[in-house]
């Protein structure tokens, strides 16, 4: 099969323990471009930090940001987008309030909260791939209202457990929110229907290339739609375990070049 497409997860795939990509990785992810095969970046973050590695890498490719939430051609316009109803915004941040669960949600380059976590700006705004992400705190969603805010993803950190599944219950009753986890200790909300699969599936239209030409790559549950989609789902080892079940190749891990290893297999040789 000639793969026309790679989609590639950002933390915990394309990225190592320090944040960075490796050289092996860049190396292959250049030879495949210069094969003439779309490398998209396919990541929960707020699409400004996705901006930053794409550019850092050269890319020249649309990318999937917020979960899927948007999507962005090469030339940085937006294509797709499905921001969540602003009545449901209030809901949401309602319900983390009663828990005292920490949250902050995102437009294309800022996020919103209750308060300033620094250690959440620091996980963007240092290294080479400084994203210079702003967070802004607001008192009221009429403010948002008034700015005509889209609010693309919710994040929310807790390490309990079952604050967070509560959580996650009580969003899935909504109705119009789709809920996923790209780590052990968050629970993310988007719009209804929205993932990196749909996403993904939107841009293949546009780019005429068959879901059996696509390669998708990922660690995480907000990475299963996408590898479901593709034609070759891929895991890293370092994924969760029911990832690992729901894939068709298991590679190396994000710090031993788990993504070069696939590109090298299944696009260079």
């Amino acid at each position: 099969m000639k793969y026309k497409l790679v989609a590639i997860d950002m933390d915990g795939t394309l990225l190592n323990s320090k944040n960075q990509v490796s050289s092996r990785t860049k190396s292959a992810i250049e030879m495949a471009k210069s094969k003439g095969v779309y490398v998209v970046l396919s990541t929960g973050r707020i699409l400004k930090s996705a901006l930053v590695y794409s550019k850092n890498l050269d890319l020249k490719s649309p990318i999937i940001a917020c979960n899927g939430a948007i999507v962005v051609d090469e030339s940085e316009e937006i294509i797709y987008k499905r921001p969540i109803e602003m009545n449901l915004v209030e809901k949401i941040v309602n319900m983390a309030k009663k828990r005292n669960i920490y949250y902050h949600f995102y437009d294309e380059s800022k996020f919103y909260s209750h308060i300033k976590v620094d250690e959440v700006l620091k996980f963007y705004n240092e290294g080479n791939n400084k994203s210079n992400i702003d967070i802004h705190i607001f008192d009221s969603i009429h403010e948002l209202k008034e700015k005509d805010v889209r609010v693309y993803k919710f994040l929310f950190v807790d390490n309990n457990n079952s604050k967070l599944n509560s959580l996650r219950e009580e969003l899935n009753k909504l109705g119009n929110i789709s809920t996923s986890s790209s780590w052990a200790n968050n629970i993310e909300a988007m719009s209804l229907n929205v993932s990196k699969g749909e996403a993904l599936k939107h841009l293949c239209k546009r780019l005429d290339i068959d879901s059996k030409e696509v390669i998708a790559i990922g660690d995480s549950e907000n990475d299963l739609s996408m590898l479901q989609f593709a034609g070759l789902g891929v895991s890293m080892e370092n994924g969760d375990e029911n990832i690992k079940i729901n894939s068709d190749y298991i590679t190396d891990t994000n710090d031993n070049d788990g993504v070069a290893k696939v590109i090298e297999k299944f696009i260079l040789e």
